[in-house]
C-alpha cells in the first residue's frame, strides 16, 4: 500500500460504516483544511480501500493484480465529495470470472456509499493501448498510483506510459491545447464570471492539470512562480463549496458564496471572488505563456531539418530586430536586448511594454521577471519619456491587453501604479458588466485608442480611461473617491497642475453624460446648464464625451447602443453651444407636428385613442420604432396605455407625454410618443394596440390581473434577492417641472404601476426617461400639478413615498 499520510486518528475498518464514519470525523476536524485534509482524506481512503482489496484478494483467491488511483484521487487531492477514479490493473493471468468478482467486491462498497466511482478493469497492455487511443486516459495515468496490491505491476505501466507521452507528445500536446480551447469555449473566463465553475473554466483546476502533463512531456514547462499557490486556492475553494453544499459541484453559484467565503475565513462574497479570480489569473497565464513555447519548440523542430539542409549543417543564431533601446524582437517575443541594463535603466520597463504593444507582440516572460527583480524604480514625478510610453502602451490598442496582463503577472504594474492594488481582480456584481475592474479599465482604454482622433487631448482621453473606475473598491460614490485617485496617480505620472485637474474632472463626471442623457429631460434649460456648469469647458466636454462611449462599449453590449449614443450626442451639443456662449433654450409650447394634429384630430372625432407605429432602421441596432398614441385628455391614460405595451412584449426606452390643444376645436388631446423596442418576435399590429388600449381605457380589459398572470409565469433567478425599489426626489435639475428617480428591479409592466401610482397621486406626467440595464430599471418622471407647476417639497415627498409602496 502507498498511503498518502498518516491516518492514525481516522483509522477505518474494511466496512463501508466505518470508513464513513472516520471519513465524517474527519471532515468535521476544524484544525484541518487545505492540502492536509485533503491528503488526509487520501489517505483514509486509502486505507479502507486497501483493507477491501486485502479482503476481496482473499475471497476470490486472485493474484497478480493491484488497486490504481488516477487523476485527482492519484494526485491525493480528494475533496469532500470527489468521486474516485479506480483502475483495478491485472496481469491477464486470472480467469474472468474471478476478476469479476474481485471488482465487484471493490465496487459496490463506494457505490453503496453513495461516491461517484469511474473505473476500469485492464491488463498494463490495455491501459496503454487504451491511452494511446483516448487522451482522456492518458491524462488520468500521468498521475497513476499505487493504492493496494502489487507495486511492480504499476512501475512498469508507469514508465511505458511516461515514455508514449513525451514520444508523442508533438502530437498528444496540440490536441489537449485544441480541448482546452474548447473547454474555455464553453465554460468561460473563470476570472471574469460571476458563478465561475471552478474546474471547467479557463484558469481553473483542469488547466492547471494540463500544465502538470505539458511538464511531464519535457517539451516546454510552466512559469512555476504563484502557481502551486494558485492551485491550491482553487482546491481550497472546492472543498468549501462541497462542505457548504454537501453535493459534488463545481459551479460556485451566487447563493452560496457567502458561506463558502465564511468556511475559509474570508470576509464575505467579494473577497473570495477576488481570491479565486486572483488564482485565476495565474492559471490563465502560465497556460498562456507555456502553450506559446510549446508551439515554439515544435515549429523549431519542425523547421530545423530544413534549417540544416539549407546551411549544410551549420549552425544558426535566431535573428534579433530591435524594436526601441534596449528591446528587441526574438523569436516572436519582445525581449530586452544584450545590452540593456534594468538597475540603470528606469523607463526600460514601460519602453519594453509600449514597443511590444505597438508590434503587436507578447512579451517574454523572462525579460518581465528579470526587470521585476532588477528594475530600477522610477523617480516621482515620472520623467516624460515614462509618461509617453505608459500613453504609447495605452494607445495601441487589443495588444495592451496581452501585455499589461504580462507586466501584472510579475507585480510590474502595482510597483508602477500602487493604486492598482485596489482594483485588481476586484468583481463586479452588476450583470451589465463583463469584466472585472481591472480589466473594464484596461478594455476601456483600448475602446479609447479608436476614439483618439475625435478629441484635441488623446493623452488625456486614455489617461482618464485607465482611471476612471478606480475609486472602486473605496467607501461611497467611486466617481468622487476615484477623482482624488486620479489627481494623485496622474501628478505622480507626471501631468501638470492644469492636466492634473481635468483628470479629476473627467473622473468625477464620467457618469454624467450617459446618466443625463437617458434620465433626463434634454428640453429643460436646468439640465444643460448643470451638465456645463460641472464640464467647465469645451475641450473636457470633447473628451469625457468620448471616454463616454469608451467607457459603455467596455462594460458590455447592453451598456451601449445607437440610440444612446444619439441620446448623449444631443445633449453633448446643446452642452457646447451653453460653453460657448449661447444661452440654454428656454422650453416653448410645443407645436404639433403634422402627424400629431392629424391623429389628435381623428382622437376628438371618435373620442377614442387613435395608434401609429413608425419603425425604423438604426445603425447597429435592430429595428427602433417610434410609437404615437393620441387620446381625448382623461384620466388613467399613462398607466393603461403602458399597460398594454408590457401585455404586447414591447420595452419601453423613452416616453414622452404631452397634451395639445388644437385652434378652433374643443377639449384637449394627450399625445404620447414612446421609443419601443420588441422584447423578441415580431411588432404588434397598430390596431390591436388600439383595440386593447381602447379596452383598458374603458375597463373590459383587467391589465393589472393580466401582467400579474405574466409576471407569476416568468422564472426567478435562484439566489437572487434584490434589493427594494427606490424612489426620490431629485433636486434642482429643473424648474419647470418635479423629478422622481425610480430605481426598482426590472420587471413586467413596471411602467404600469408606476403610472397607476401617480395618477393615484393627482399629478401630471410631463416626460419619463426610461433607462434598463440588466436586471436594474432606472425610471425619471418629470411630473407637475394640474396647473403645470413643480410640486412643492411636501407634497413632492409624500408623492415619492405613495410610488415607493405602490412598487413594494
Amino acid at each position: 500500500m502507498t498511503s498518502t499520510e498518516d491516518t492514525t486518528d481516522h483509522t477505518a475498518d474494511s466496512g463501508p460504516s466505518g470508513y464513513a464514519a472516520a471519513r465524517l470525523r474527519l471532515l468535521q476536524e476544524e484544525s484541518r483544511s487545505g492540502p492536509s485534509r485533503r491528503s488526509a482524506l487520501a489517505g483514509l481512503t486509502d486505507a479502507w480501500l486497501n483493507a477491501l482489496f486485502a479482503t476481496a484478494v482473499r475471497e476470490t483467491g486472485v493474484r497478480g493484480a493491484t488497486l490504481v488511483a488516477v487523476g485527482g484521487y492519484g494526485r491525493a487531492e480528494l475533496s469532500p465529495r470527489s468521486d474516485l477514479d479506480l483502475l483495478l490493473l491485472h496481469d491477464g493471468k486470472a480467469e474472468p470470472q474471478a476478476l469479476s468478482a474481485l471488482a465487484d467486491r471493490l465496487w459496490y462498497p463506494v457505490w453503496d456509499l453513495g461516491i461517484a466511482l469511474d473505473h476500469s478493469v485492464r491488463t498494463p497492455a490495455e491501459a496503454r493501448r487504451t491511452a494511446a487511443e483516448d487522451l482522456k486516459v492518458h491524462l488520468g495515468l500521468l498521475d497513476a498510483r499505487t493504492v493496494a496490491g502489487d507495486a511492480g505491476l504499476l512501475a512498469g505501466l508507469r514508465t511505458s506510459v511516461l515514455a508514449d507521452w513525451r514520444n508523442q507528445a508533438p502530437k498528444r500536446l496540440p490536441q489537449l491545447h485544441s480541448l482546452c480551447r474548447e473547454r474555455a469555449e464553453r465554460a468561460g473566463e473563470l476570472r471574469f464570471l460571476l458563478e465561475p465553475d471552478l474546474k471547467e473554466a479557463r484558469g481553473g483546476l483542469r488547466d492547471a492539470t494540463a500544465l502538470r502533463a505539458v511538464a511531464a512531456s519535457w517539451l516546454a514547462d510552466a512559469p512555476r512562480q504563484g502557481l502551486a499557490e494558485a492551485r491550491r486556492r482553487l482546491l481550497d475553494a472546492r472543498d468549501a463549496l462541497h462542505l457548504v453544499t454537501g453535493r459534488a459541484t463545481d459551479r460556485l453559484s451566487l447563493q452560496e458564496q457567502d458561506q463558502v467565503a465564511a468556511q475559509l475565513g474570508l470576509l464575505d462574497a467579494d473577497a473570495l471572488l477576488r481570491e479565486v479570480y486572483e488564482a485565476a489569473r495565474v492559471v490563465a497565464y502560465a497556460g498562456d505563456v507555456t502553450w506559446r513555447e510549446v508551439g515554439r519548440v515544435l515549429r523549431a523542430r519542425a523547421a530545423r531539418p530544413r534549417l540544416r539542409g539549407l546551411l549544410g549543417g551549420r549552425g544558426a543564431t535566431a535573428a534579433r530586430a530591435p524594436l526601441a533601446e534596449g528591446v528587441v524582437e526574438s523569436d516572436g517575443e519582445a525581449v530586452l536586448a544584450l545590452a540593456a541594463r534594468p538597475d540603470r535603466d528606469a523607463v526600460l520597463a514601460l519602453r519594453l511594454a509600449a514597443a511590444a504593444a505597438q508590434a503587436g507582440l507578447p512579451v517574454s516572460p523572462h525579460a518581465v521577471r528579470r526587470l521585476a527583480q532588477q528594475g530600477r524604480a522610477l523617480p516621482v514625478p515620472w520623467p516624460a519619456e515614462a509618461r509617453e510610453q505608459l500613453l504609447t502602451l495605452l494607445g495601441a490598442g487589443e495588444p495592451t491587453v496581452a501585455v499589461w496582463e504580462a507586466m501584472e503577472a510579475e507585480g510590474l504594474i502595482t510597483r508602477l501604479l500602487p493604486d492598482w492594488e485596489r482594483v485588481r481582480c476586484r468583481p463586479q456584481r452588476n450583470p451589465v458588466h463583463t469584466w472585472t475592474v481591472d480589466r473594464h479599465l484596461i478594455e476601456t482604454a483600448v475602446r479609447a485608442a479608436a476614439l483618439t482622433r475625435r478629441v484635441g487631448r488623446p493623452d488625456l482621453l486614455l489617461m482618464a480611461a485607465l482611471l476612471h473606475d478606480i475609486g472602486k473598491g473605496w467607501p461611497g460614490d467611486h466617481s468622487v473617491a476615484g477623482e482624488t485617485i486620479a489627481r494623485d496617480v496622474a501628478a505622480r505620472v507626471g501631468f501638470d497642475a492644469r492636466d492634473v485637474a481635468v483628470l479629476g474632472a473627467l473622473v468625477r463626471h464620467h457618469l454624467l453624460l450617459i446618466d443625463t442623457a437617458t434620465r433626463r429631460d434634454l428640453d429643460d434649460p436646468a439640465t444643460v446648464r448643470s451638465v456645463a456648469e460641472a464640464v467647465g469647458s469645451v475641450g473636457t466636454l470633447e473628451i469625457l464625451h468620448a471616454l463616454t462611449e469608451a467607457d459603455a462599449l467596455a462594460t458590455g453590449p447592453a451598456a451601449w447602443s445607437a440610440w444612446r449614443g444619439s441620446l448623449v450626442a444631443d445633449l453633448v451639443a446643446r452642452v457646447a453651444a451653453v460653453l460657448r456662449g449661447a444661452a440654454p433654450a428656454e422650453r416653448e409650447p410645443e407645436i404639433p407636428s403634422a402627424e400629431q394634429e392629424r391623429l389628435a384630430v381623428e382622437a376628438l372625432r371618435t373620442r377614442e385613442p387613435v395608434v401609429a407605429l413608425h419603425a425604423r432602421q438604426e445603425e447597429e441596432d435592430a429595428v427602433g420604432v417610434e410609437l404615437v398614441v393620441a387620446v381625448p385628455d382623461q384620466p388613467g391614460v399613462l398607466p393603461a396605455a403602458a399597460g398594454v405595451l408590457a401585455l404586447h412584449r414591447l420595452t419601453v426606452r423613452a416616453a414622452d407625454l404631452r397634451s395639445v390643444e388644437l385652434p378652433d376645436r374643443l377639449g384637449e388631446v394627450l399625445v404620447l410618443r414612446w421609443r419601443v423596442a420588441a422584447e423578441y418576435g415580431a411588432l404588434p399590429e397598430a390596431a390591436r394596440l388600439r383595440t386593447d388600449l381602447v379596452r383598458a381605457l374603458d375597463g373590459s380589459l383587467d391589465v393589472p390581473a393580466k401582467l400579474a398572470d405574466r409576471e407569476a409565469a416568468y422564472p426567478r433567478r435562484r439566489g437572487v434577492v434584490p434589493p427594494p425599489p427606490r424612489v426620490t426626489v431629485v433636486p434642482d435639475v429643473s424648474s419647470l417641472a418635479t423629478v422622481l428617480e425610480v430605481r426598482a428591479p426590472d420587471a413586467v409592466g413596471l411602467l404600469h404601476r408606476i403610472g397607476r401610482a401617480l395618477e393615484s397621486g393627482g399629478v401630471r406626467v410631463r416626460s419619463a426617461h426610461v433607462s434598463t440595464l440588466g436586471a436594474n430599471a432606472v425610471d425619471t418622471l418629470y411630473v407637475t400639478t394640474p396647473e403645470g407647476k413643480p410640486l412643492d417639497a411636501a407634497d413632492a415627498a409624500a408623492l415619492a413615498a405613495s410610488v415607493a409602496a405602490a412598487l413594494s
